[in-house]
């Protein structure tokens, strides 16, 4: 079985973006992976492009990708529309990968790209209310409030404004662990000021200001024991990742010096698992499969890109992905191994707390990172050193965990 590749990637900030259209920020990050590929539209044989809110927002629900990506001159080509909630961008990666590994072709792209942000607050959340199963949201909402239940959110740490109600499960997960592992919202403020510090060093994050540990608690609440800074922002933003087999490395005539290899791309959805039944949590399961597709194991790994959505988030996937135990994902953000210059830096990118969250770019946002990590073009937050990462990206819920997750694990080709 050939080899896949990624050996061009593109980013645009993510913030917000209001004098661009979903076409311009396609574009954007488009022109930036084709350049970063020494690659030529006619060379590109298939694409995935990625979006959730534009069908919500601007009615365009049909076609997105024709319509974006047509203009830039990806015409005559098999052009594949991808929504997958947060997972979208992972998943047109994912689909990319085994479009390569098929036969069906030798060079792919693949793109995600939202447009969320918008002054009508209602609207700007709304889109988060289809992440479910719209037909029975008191009792999504009831199932995951009960995860939390025998913690009391304290008066006062529950915010007026409108929030997306992703708050709301994130911030059950969290009063789950303070229950069963003794998680503190003190842990929780360490993961926000570490993703904090790290987009610092980050050009394309959004939040470019460190705040402390204190600070970090300070901060407004959004839903006990989450404050405003533990949370992803509404983002706009574009990524794009141009992929190839060993023939298309051929034929677009690379060496593998800034080739990064594909090792795994497991997408896997959820189950009827019991709430405490953390040992099956699909993100677990799903890179248990790709450590072994790999022939990898987490001590082999070097950075990590995470969806902390919240950062409740990124201290469930650090144990998810084995680097510590169940109920230790805590302990081992605040005693530093998550930051850069720790033992297994997490979010070098600043997250999606600090980074951003567009959600239909997000996965090719990490995937944007890890590929420049393992190049050693970071700069300032380069991973000394780093030859192997992991991506984990999950989107939606059903029942008590994420709908959809992508776990992709990545090499230097050299």
């Amino acid at each position: 079985m050939q080899n896949i590749y990624i050996v061009g990637v593109g980013m645009t900030p993510f913030t917000r973006h209001p004098e661009l259209t979903v076409k311009d920020l396609t574009r954007w990050a488009v022109t930036d992976a084709l350049r970063d590929a020494a690659c030529y539209v006619a060379q590109i044989r298939a694409c995935f492009f990625g979006n959730c809110a534009q069908s919500y927002l601007e009615g365009q629900h049909l076609v997105k990708g024709q319509i974006a990506l047509l203009p830039l001159g990806l015409q005559g080509i098999p052009i594949v529309n991808v929504e997958n909630a947060c997972a979208t961008a992972s998943t047109a990666l994912n689909m990319a990968y085994h479009f390569l590994r098929s036969g069906g072709s030798d060079v792919a792209l693949a793109v995600g790209v939202d447009k969320m942000f918008t002054s009508d607050r209602a609207r700007r959340f709304g889109i988060f209310d289809s992440a479910w199963d719209v037909t029975t949201s008191k009792h999504n909402h009831e199932t995951i409030l009960s995860l939390g239940a025998g913690v009391e959110a304290p008066a006062g740490t529950t915010s007026p404004s409108q929030y997306s109600p992703f708050m709301d499960v994130y911030a059950s997960f969290a009063r789950q662990y303070i229950r069963r592992f003794g998680v503190t919202q003190r842990q929780l403020a360490a993961i926000a000021s570490k993703n904090r510090g790290h987009a610092v060093l980050n050009e394309r994050a959004q939040f470019r200001e460190k705040m402390s540990i204190e600070e970090v608690l300070a901060a407004p609440p959004i839903t006990y024991p989450l404050t405003l800074p533990m949370c992803s922002p509404i983002s706009d933003g574009a990524a794009a990742a141009v992929l190839c087999n060993e023939d298309g490395l051929k034929r677009l005539g690379l060496g593998r010096r800034r080739a990064v290899v594909v090792h795994a791309s497991v997408l896997r959805t959820a189950s009827a698992r019991e709430g405490d039944d953390l040992e099956h949590h699909l993100t677990r399961m799903a890179a248990q499969d790709a450590y072994h597709l790999a022939a990898l194991s987490p001590q082999d790994m070097h950075v990590a890109e995470v969806h902390d959505a919240t950062a409740m988030g990124e201290l469930i996937q650090s144990e998810n992905l084995g680097f510590c135990a169940l109920g230790e994902g805590g302990l081992l953000a605040e005693r530093g191994a998550t930051t850069l210059g720790g033992r297994i830096p997490i979010n070098p990118s600043g997250g999606l707390e600090s980074k951003g969250h567009p959600i239909g770019a997000t996965g090719l946002g990490q995937v944007f990172e890890l590929v420049s990590q393992l190049r050693g073009e970071c700069g300032a937050r380069q991973v000394e050193g780093a030859r192997f990462a992991i991506q984990e990206n999950g989107g939606g819920i059903w029942g008590i965990e994420e709908s959809v997750a992508h776990v992709g694990i990545y090499g230097r080709a050299t």
